[in-house]
């Protein structure tokens, strides 16, 4: 089962820098997206409805903000829309299909560095998920969460985490969740099941010349259940071309999606 998530920091310019065509040839059965900035009505074109996928869209509610999108080779038994949270849902922030004992959900958390008001609000998203994510983790079930979580949980997952621990997707708070949720709670960070190695980010400001230099984050995660976790086989992260100021994250699991 191959899994690719991206942060498209809006789909249509991902799809003119080249994404769509890229993605046709990656064999993938699930596909998420974040950040598609688009409404469903303004994705006349079918490349948005890529061949032999089912294509689901969760649109925020602010035109050109937010929004998720995932597509599925195999049909899901059930799509939920949103989490019945208005904070989430009203931006279009959770997609999650369910086929047999297995979930996957398409996620963009709130970044919260333009201001301490999205901070806060941040911090509220946080708070709301973290029962949500500590009962879903004990009802028995396969999930796969993937997208942008912004928060860089390790010294690792950032170049610069010394400059960077009064900022947000580094504060002392976001990651202390993060360990929370690594820890008692119970979910995995798959990626490290797999790949231990430093310098692996997932998103590089547009500022200076973070992308020449490898200045990243690594904050776009597929976060599993342990049972999951433990057929992670390859990850990677593509960067050969940009598609967006995140690169797409690439996992292979043992999993058979129509057993």
């Amino acid at each position: 089962m191959r899994i690719v998530t991206l942060n498209a920091n809006g789909i249509r310019a991902a799809a003119r820098k080249g994404f769509f065509d890229w993605l046709g040839n990656q064999d993938a059965d699930v596909v998420c997206i974040q950040e598609t900035k688009a409404q469903v009505h303004q994705l006349q074109d079918p490349q948005f409805f890529p061949d032999g996928y089912h294509c689901y869209y969760h649109d925020a509610e602010r035109p050109g903000y937010s929004g998720v999108a995932l597509y599925s080779r195999h049909r899901p038994h059930a799509v939920r829309e949103g989490l019945g949270w208005p904070v989430m849902d009203r931006d279009g922030r959770w997609l999650q299909v369910d086929y047999g004992d297995l979930s996957v959900i398409s996620l963009y958390l709130h970044s919260g560095s333009s201001s301490e008001e999205r901070q806060q609000l941040k911090f509220q998203a946080m708070d709301h998920l973290q029962p949500r994510l500590r009962e879903m983790a004990a009802d028995g079930r396969d999930y796969l969460i993937c997208g942008d979580w912004n928060i860089a949980h390790r010294k690792i997952d950032l170049k610069n985490w010394r400059g960077n621990q009064k900022n947000s997707g580094f504060l002392p708070e976001e990651r202390a969740w993060m360990s929370e949720l690594f820890g008692e709670v119970g979910w995995v960070d798959a990626f490290r099941c797999v790949e231990p190695g430093e310098h692996q980010y997932t998103w590089w400001s547009n500022r200076g010349r973070a992308w020449d230099n490898n200045t990243g984050w690594r904050i776009d995660y597929q976060v599993a259940t342990p049972g999951l976790a433990a057929r992670t086989r390859a990850a990677s992260i593509y960067k050969d071309q940009r598609f967006s100021d995140h690169a797409p994250l690439i996992m292979d699991y043992d999993f058979d999606l129509q057993g």
